[in-house]
């Protein structure tokens, strides 16, 4: 009975690194970047969520959807005061601004809301299920974040392949140059896709805090470090890589803790990760794509 309680645990963290980790994957499968500051709109996100409810009083729901908002509108201006002027620059010089963008993003929040750790509050007042005569006890907040996260993919799947703006994102990610010569808007394309991310990663965010209760300026550093290994896992521009590499990472970690040490779990994860890059560079559901030249 462990082995399937840890199994759920597993399966819940999984889900949260995997909404994470599709910010990851849609920037990088449309703007060909990484953007490292994507760890820390989580944090930002779940600080919103945490003085809606906590000291101005709202429901759960609206501080989740106010702060998937905000980090909407921040990930916008991320995108257009930060990458967007680099967008023909050389990708080092990408790399090195999202880094200066987190440390601005973890130095802020600490300056705003101080570098102690604050208790996140209950979100999902609700009973656990118990099941096998109460041997097995599954908590809402797993119960949720497993359900948001399969609710997420389905309608990123279907928004990427149905819609007008989806087959747009598709567009760009083949081929920025002959997207534009076809009309599409290659700027506005990108801003959507970093809005969506962040949006997502505020949600994650809340989740992340909902199942451990502690939020500080560094929530969001180890769950994206995580979550971006979680996207090279499943294959990085892949969105069911994101989710499968996701839930994996989340199932050997827990396991890792559980059986092995609470020590080396992080150690692990990113052996296991190396093992599938030697053997899959691109990564489990990754497409290896040959460069014209």
């Amino acid at each position: 009975m462990d082995f399937l309680s840890n199994l759920v645990n597993g399966i819940s963290l999984g889900s949260i690194y995997a909404v994470i980790a599709l910010g990851y994957t849609m920037v990088y499968g449309i703007a060909k970047m990484l953007n490292f500051a994507h760890g820390d709109i989580i944090m930002v996100g779940a600080y919103v969520c945490f003085y809606a409810v906590y000291h101005f009083g709202l429901p759960g729901w609206a501080g989740v959807l106010l702060a998937m908002l905000l980090c909407l509108i921040l990930g916008v201006a991320v995108e257009r005061l930060a990458y967007r002027p680099l967008r023909r620059a050389d990708s080092l010089a990408v790399l090195i601004t999202a880094i200066g963008v987190s440390y601005f993003l973890e130095n802020t929040a600490q300056l705003v809301f101080g570098a102690n750790n604050v208790f996140f509050p209950n979100l999902f007042e609700a009973e656990p299920i118990r099941l096998f005569d109460g041997r097995l006890v599954i908590s809402v907040v797993t119960l949720a974040s497993i359900g948001i996260c399969m609710a997420v993919m389905v309608i990123l799947t279907l928004f990427i392949e149905k819609t007008k703006l989806g087959k747009a994102m598709r567009a760009v990610s083949e081929d920025k140059d002959a997207a534009r010569l076809m009309g599409i808007s290659v700027d506005r394309t990108i801003s959507v896709t970093f809005a969506i991310g962040s949006a997502l990663a505020a949600l994650a965010g809340v989740l992340l805090c909902s199942a451990i209760p502690s939020l500080s300026p560094m929530t969001g550093s180890m769950p994206g470090i995580k979550a971006f290994t979680a996207a090279v896992f499943g294959g990085i521009g892949s969105i069911p890589g994101a989710l499968l590499g996701g839930l994996l990472l989340g199932v050997i970690e827990v396991m890792g803790k559980a059986y092995i040490s609470t020590q080396l779990s992080d150690a692990i994860v990113f052996l296991v990760l190396i093992i599938v890059l030697l053997v899959r560079p691109t990564g489990i559901l990754g497409k290896k794509v040959q460069e014209k030249v």
